[in-house]
């Protein structure tokens, strides 16, 4: 597909969007015919099996791996016609998981975030230092600035993670499972986080396992499959029990939370070849 036939995303101008994106590695094709528009404000989750696709997608979205088909475009212009610094001072790419190969601490490790936004070899200043607490203030990690990374639990890493991200300001958050290792209440506060910070105008794509979870975080869902896209749209009407029967092969109740958000109670498997009803 090529650009000028892919959508504009809702409500106006987009931030980000792939356009029939594909790709892969070494020849082999994961990802193929994504169509995906990320607008201010907007939150989209992934959601799919192990294998799926999900974080290749995020690595066509980011620009960390080209795509073989299709485009993906930041602010109406293809990424390939962007230098790499500057697509990161808008886009923040958080991978699953990363390994801390030196000992750093907390607040050293986050101000990395910043690098898109200084020259070459040029130190950190007040706006920078500026961004970076808030980041930490943001993620509840501010007390833990001076320890170091590697001591932190799994959870805390994944905060710092994000921390990062929220140092370089970006209008885009690409995370893959930001809450994977979170307790519950983290899970929450993440929820809120995410909310906040799309009610400032900044858009996101969240891989996620957990359905509960994205029913809470998201406006708009992309189920993938076997790298191809297998429902897209709003998130009250791609997250249904039909559907994931369909996609993880478990028949769910669909109960309503206190605040009507909607609950998916998993409690069978489905049996091959059981016709697909709800």
């Amino acid at each position: 597909m090529s650009a000028s036939t892919c959508p504009q995303a809702p409500g106006g101008l987009g931030l980000l969007r792939a356009c029939g994106a594909g790709g892969g590695y070494g020849g082999r094709l994961v990802v193929e015919a994504v169509d995906l528009q990320i607008g201010p404000g907007s939150c989209t989750a992934l959601i799919g099996p192990n294998g799926a696709g999900k974080s290749t997608l995020l690595r066509l979205l980011a620009g960390v791996l080209p795509t073989s088909s299709g485009s993906v475009e930041l602010f109406g212009r293809p990424l390939h016609q962007w230098r790499r610094r500057d697509v990161a001072k808008h886009v923040a790419f958080v991978a699953q998981q990363i390994h801390f190969a030196f000992p750093v601490s907390v607040r050293e490790f986050v101000e990395q975030g910043r690098a898109p936004h200084l020259g070459a070899w040029k130190p950190a200043g007040p706006t920078d230092r500026r961004a970076v607490g808030a980041a930490l203030e943001r993620v509840g990690l501010a007390d833990a600035a001076d320890r170091p990374v590697q001591c932190l639990s799994g959870g805390e890493r994944q905060r710092v993670l994000l921390a990062r991200a929220l140092a370089g300001e970006p209008r885009v958050l690409l995370l893959d499972e930001p809450a994977a290792n979170l307790d519950v209440a983290h899970q929450l506060e993440l929820v809120e986080l995410l909310r906040r910070l799309h009610g400032e105008g900044a858009g996101s794509v969240v891989v996620v396992h957990d359905w509960n979870l994205a029913a809470r975080l998201a406006d708009r869902a992309v189920i993938l499959a076997a790298g191809r896209v297998q429902a897209s749209g709003a998130a009250g009407e791609v997250l249904t029990p039909r559907m994931f029967m369909r996609v993880c092969g478990v028949r769910t109740e669909m109960l309503a939370a206190a605040d009507g958000s909607p609950v998916f109670v998993p409690h069978a498997a489905v049996t091959r070849g059981e016709p697909d009803r709800e």
